[in-house]
């Protein structure tokens, strides 16, 4: 697919929706596209299904160009995943996307958030702190591409 040029990219007419089982397809094309042991296209389709989900699609037009989702249990949610397709990565999708779900989990009750970022990913995470995430711990060898650790981030003033 060619890159799209970002100057073309209106941010501001970006539209979200959530995930429906029918998105897995184009959810898998970014999520191989952002991870190197990415989730198959079958994770999705379930993950759509789950009423204990929630997953957010950012289109540019009829084109998903990232997703977030998270599992939801009574008053607390889990990120699974965030991630933007590169060629539309630097435009604050990421921004724009991740306080969407925070505004819809918290019409769903929830009132506190966790997820795990790797030390190297700087852009996530300033973006989760940037949203009040605080480090609470870490997970030894999380990653299995590569070992990394992954940092452990709670919000608990939603």
């Amino acid at each position: 697919m060619d890159a799209v040029p970002l100057d073309s990219i209106d941010v501001n007419n970006l539209e979200f929706r959530e995930m429906a089982p029918e998105d897995a397809d184009a959810v898998e094309i970014v999520e191989k596209a952002c991870f190197a042991i990415p989730w198959s296209r079958e994770s999705f389709w379930k993950e759509a299904q789950n009423e204990n989900t929630l997953y957010l699609l950012a289109l540019d037009g009829e084109r998903v160009i990232g997703y977030v989702g998270c599992w939801i249990s009574y008053e607390e949610a889990q990120i699974t995943n965030v991630a933007i397709l590169p060629e539309y990565r630097g435009k604050r999708i990421g921004t724009r996307m991740f306080g969407e779900i925070i505004d819809r989990v918290k019409e769903k009750g929830v009132t506190a958030m966790t997820l795990e970022v790797r030390p190297t990913n700087a852009p996530a995470l300033a973006l989760y702190k940037g949203y009040g995430f605080k480090e609470a711990g870490r997970r030894p060898k999380y990653y299995q591409d590569n070992g990394e650790d992954a940092i452990i981030m709670w919000n608990t003033k939603l």
